[in-house]
């Protein structure tokens, strides 16, 4: 079966004004719709057809091009668009919260962190938290639509934070103002969702 570009759970205004209307249906209709389809397109009748695309990831050969950049950036847009809300912000509640204080010290030092690994991300790239197998949390960057889940990128455990620097994700609302973008997405963040990804 062929990969869908999911639905949104919001309207493309509902994040305003942290993330513009204009820039949403460009991004999600055009952008996550292109990845969509390339990746189609890269997997058809290959072995890789009817694999999610966990799979696909975490064994790809790095050398397919195709499949790297467009099925990276399926996983990372879907990703993205869910841990979003319009009723986002605040601070992660729970086993998170535990797990960021120990990982980092303190929710404040955790979004510092993040947020320097979002704003040195030179060009283009996703900012990641990501848990491993023991629980630690993981801050990390990746280049274009490179994530956790390959191998070799100097990055590891399972995402469940995503935020994308890439100009697309910002540039229409923030121009050049990146950390101005990178302070907007701690407003839209979904904790209960991140909580989730954390638990599972």
């Amino acid at each position: 079966m062929a990969f869908e570009l999911p639905a949104l759970k919001y309207s493309f205004d509902a994040l305003e004004p942290h993330i513009d209307t204009k820039t949403m249906q460009i991004h999600h209709g055009k952008h996550h719709a292109g990845y969509t389809n390339n990746l189609n397109n890269a997997i058809k009748d290959t072995p890789l057809e009817g694999l999610s695309i966990e799979e696909i990831l975490k064994n790809l050969d790095m050398n397919n091009t195709a499949v790297r950049n467009n099925g990276g950036g399926y996983f990372n847009h879907n990703l993205f668009w869910n841990i979003l809300s319009p009723n986002g912000g605040g601070v992660p509640s729970g086993d998170l919260a535990e797990a960021i204080d120990l990982s980092f010290g303190s929710f404040d030092e955790f979004k510092s962190i993040f947020s320097k690994a979002a704003g040195t991300r030179f060009g283009s790239g996703w900012a990641w938290l990501c848990v491993h197998p023991n629980g630690k949390l993981e801050i990390c960057s990746t280049a274009n639509q490179d994530n956790p889940l390959m191998q070799g990128i100097g990055c590891g455990g399972r995402p469940i934070l995503a935020l994308d620097v890439w100009e697309h994700a910002y540039y229409l609302n923030y121009q050049n103002r990146r950390p101005d973008y990178i302070a907007g997405f701690f407003n839209v963040i979904d904790w209960s969702i991140v909580s989730e990804l954390f638990k599972k």
